[in-house]
């Protein structure tokens, strides 16, 4: 038997490393480093040997830090940086002692422009044409990412940068975001090293949904804004990281959820915007657009385009839709400038540790132009779905908005205004105001002009090309055994010194669910594709199936930067020439086929039955179809004061949970507005208990113990609890993430065991079929 003996000295640092294990998330990559030849010698004795280690990547001397910078939902008109009267004094400090970029373009919408930025390439090439959830079994549109198109991660890796990613993720299909996995194409199995942030298109700022590194984590009960939290997380990779090697250059890809909806933030920041925007998105339009001018960032002849159709002049809205519309846009104009604070936490951490003038910063204002998913009215949560989107239900809302107890996305009219001056919003790529976003480039070592613009036509794809020229890293031809393709983008670093620089990212195609649009040499041909959303009168299917019926515009940008001219009449053969590109691209770069927004998903899995065991700790997503629910929890209670959750599923906006509380069994169902106690009229006895919640299709709601009813609530839509909060998933034991209810403290965890917690339900065949046919 062989004994090893350690000495103290081995101990504490073995005690040292178990505890570092146990209490520290791993990150989970396939690192590339292969076995090199030998290139010492190897004699009998270590005194006839000539040692030799292998070498590891090493970045290319003196190259900097690399800090990406992603918001989201922003605008080309909403910061102070571009004109808009949102204050963001630390975007201007980068734009004033660097560069904006004020032809830049993304692709529209969350997931195909970090697929774009992330890997140099256009977005359909690489399997993003959509959101990886609204993927289908076709090239461009299937959600993953391939592994022979490298990440922004993988390449710098290899050239021996540490890499982190922090925030908004949207990357992979909803299928592969469970705790089965597969992991590989989670942030960590492209390339990053370390990973915090979320996973999904959008999450509660003030409860989120954490992941770090792979897994789910819970912070409850937590009193740090989304924001913050990784603006703490940024800060601490840095200091770690130079703190260990002050040598070895990092890259951060920062992606704020801001201003994605829900816009959540502190009164702190919204009442600071008290009372600025009571002349309405009329005004706001106007005002922007002559600081626009003043500042020249619109070429001498722009016009300000007239208000979209189906927005109302403000002078006309009632007084309560004023009050209501105005707060809408306080609490968004104050979520996007306390973004800006922390964003400037991270800038003045830099400074701090005298890494600012080696960091080269690229600020990318807006994945897209302002939202649209707010709609006409405005929004505060899932609850006014079932009351009526009315002026007097979202007044009576009205304290509840930026808080925690909503989920807000502002009007139409503010998405037009904070688009200024453009035409339509997010996800109609027909229209710059869909991807004409902005840029701000910071290097103080590689800027001389410092806050001067620049006007090439630029596009998201080319940030990786110019990030690489710049640090004189090199792309690999394979990485991870995965032959490379080529990157579509176009180096910028032609134009850092060059105002007068000519664009050479000349050609670009644009596509979102039937919408497309391909831009020359300063000509563009769009089209509108029919949705039947926001108010269009179209409501027959085949109209909006038929892409042929689609009529295409003409516009010159480099006399009509705005699009407000139609030239299809007068240029037609120019109209046929660009279409004919257009065609040539889409076949080039898997755009085909055309789809509508949610033609050709796969249904969602109903199963009829879902079994969550005890030792859960993170939240299960169940699919809840329309027909009859039966929820059964097998539990074992304490002898002397149960308490607890049970199980919850939603949150403060709209959810049910299960909980004893007061020796009383209590199930709540919370629609955000009126919440409903169903109180067990039997107590729970010591030892096995069974209690089952039954949804029936008659629009009620029963609850058994131990097979007694022993509560019910009629006149109740099952679809206001269960659907819609079942996207949040269903936790076992307690309250995870944001709490159903604050009648209970934190997660409430129960004190006896729940054992099984069974959904059962049957399989809605109809609802399939009906999805299909979208």
């Amino acid at each position: 038997m062989k004994t090893t003996i350690f000495n103290f000295a081995d101990r504490k640092r073995w005690m040292a490393l178990s505890l570092f294990l146990s209490t520290t998330t791993l990150p989970v990559f396939a690192q590339h480093d292969p076995v090199q030849p030998f290139q010492g010698k190897v004699g009998k004795t270590i005194e006839e040997t000539e040692q030799w280690w292998q070498e590891q990547p090493k970045a290319p001397k003196g190259a900097p830090n690399v800090v990406w910078i992603l918001l989201d939902d922003v605008g080309f008109g909403a910061t102070s940086a571009f004109g808009g009267l949102i204050d963001t004094p630390n975007f201007e400090k980068l734009a004033n002692n660097g560069l904006r970029y004020t032809n830049f373009h993304t692709t529209g919408i969350c997931s195909p422009t970090r697929a774009a930025l992330l890997t140099g390439r256009n977005a359909h090439s690489v399997g993003m044409g959509h959101h990886a959830e609204l993927g289908i079994g076709a090239p461009g549109y299937n959600g993953n990412i391939p592994f022979e198109a490298g990440t922004v991660a993988e390449i710098f890796r290899e050239n021996g940068y540490n890499t982190f990613a922090l925030g908004k993720w949207h990357g992979n299909q909803p299928k592969d975001l469970t705790i089965a996995g597969p992991y590989n194409r989670y942030p960590t199995g492209r390339g990053f090293e370390h990973f915090y942030g979320f996973l999904g298109g959008a999450t509660d700022q003030w409860h989120p949904h954490l992941v770090e590194e792979t897994t789910p984590i819970d912070i409850e009960p937590n009193t740090r804004h989304l924001n913050q939290l990784l603006t703490d997380k940024t800060i601490s990779y840095i200091a770690n990281q130079k703190s260990a090697d002050p040598d070895k250059p990092f890259f951060v890809y920062y992606a704020t959820g801001a201003a994605h909806a829900p816009h959540h933030v502190s009164k702190e920041w919204s009442d600071r915007y008290k009372g600025k925007f009571d002349g309405g998105w009329d005004q706001y339009r106007e005002q922007v657009f002559k600081r626009q001018q003043t500042l020249g960032l619109v070429p001498k002849g722009t016009v300000l385009p007239p208000r979209q159709t189906g927005i109302k002049p403000w002078e006309t809205l009632s007084a309560d839709e004023k009050k209501i519309y105005a707060r809408f846009m306080e609490v968004y104009a104050g979520f996007l400038s306390y973004t800006d604070y922390e964003v400037g936490r991270v800038v003045d951490y830099l400074k701090q540790i005298d890494q600012l003038d080696n960091t080269l910063i690229f600020l990318v204002v807006g994945d897209n132009g302002g939202s649209k998913e707010g709609t006409y009215t405005g929004t505060t949560g899932i609850a006014e779905k079932s009351q009526g989107d009315d002026a007097k239900f979202l007044l009576s809302q009205y304290d509840k908005i930026g808080t925690e107890y909503s989920y807000p996305n502002y009007p139409l009219g503010w998405s037009q205004a904070t688009n200024t001056p453009f035409r339509y919003w997010k996800s109609d790529v027909n229209a710059e105001g869909a991807s004409h976003t902005t840029l701000i480039v910071h290097y103080p070592k590689g800027i001389k002009e410092k806050g001067a613009l620049r006007n090439q036509y630029t596009h998201v794809t080319d940030i990786l090309p110019t990030t690489i020229e710049l640090t004189g890293v090199k792309v690999p031809e394979v990485i991870n055994g995965y032959p490379q393709r080529p990157l579509h983008g176009t180096s910028l670093v032609y134009s850092l010194d060059n105002a007068s620089a000519q664009t050479r990212h000349t050609q670009q195609f644009y596509e979102l669910h039937g919408g497309r649009s391909i831009y020359k040499d300063g000509w563009k041909a769009s089209v509108y594709h029919p949705r039947n959303v926001f108010g269009e009168t179209t409501t027959d299917i085949n109209f909006i199936a038929d892409f042929k019926r689609d009529k295409w515009e003409l516009y010159n940008l480099n006399e009509d930067w705005n699009e407000i001219n139609d030239l299809s009449a007068k240029y037609p053969e120019k109209l046929e020439e660009l279409k004919k590109l257009f065609d040539q691209e889409a076949e080039k770069y898997n755009v085909y086929p055309l789809k509508n927004f949610r033609a050709g998903l796969t249904p969602p899995v109903i199963r009829e039955k879902s079994v969550i065991y005890e030792g859960t700790t993170i939240k299960t997503r169940v699919n809840i179809g329309k027909g009859a629910v039966n929820i059964t929890a097998s539990i074992e209670v304490p002898a002397k004061n149960p308490s607890g959750v049970i199980f919850s599923n939603g949150g403060l906006i709209g959810g049910t949970s299960l909980y004893v509380q007061n020796n009383k069994l209590q199930y709540l169902l919370n629609d955000g507005v009126n919440p409903i106690t169903l109180t067990a009229n039997k107590s729970l006895v010591a030892g096995k208990n069974e209690i089952r919640v039954e949804f029936t299709d008659d629009k009620k709601v029963n609850l058994y113990l131990n097979n007694d009813k022993v509560a019910e609530q009629s006149n109740i839509n099952k679809t206001r609890y269960l659907n819609s909060a079942s996207t949040d998933g269903f936790s076992v034991g307690k309250d995870l993430n944001s709490p159903v209810t604050k009648s209970y403290g934190g997660t409430f965890a129960f004190n006896g065991i729940v054992k099984t917690l069974v959904i059962e339900q049957a399989e809605d065949k109809e609802e399939k079929v009906g999805l299909l046919k979208k």
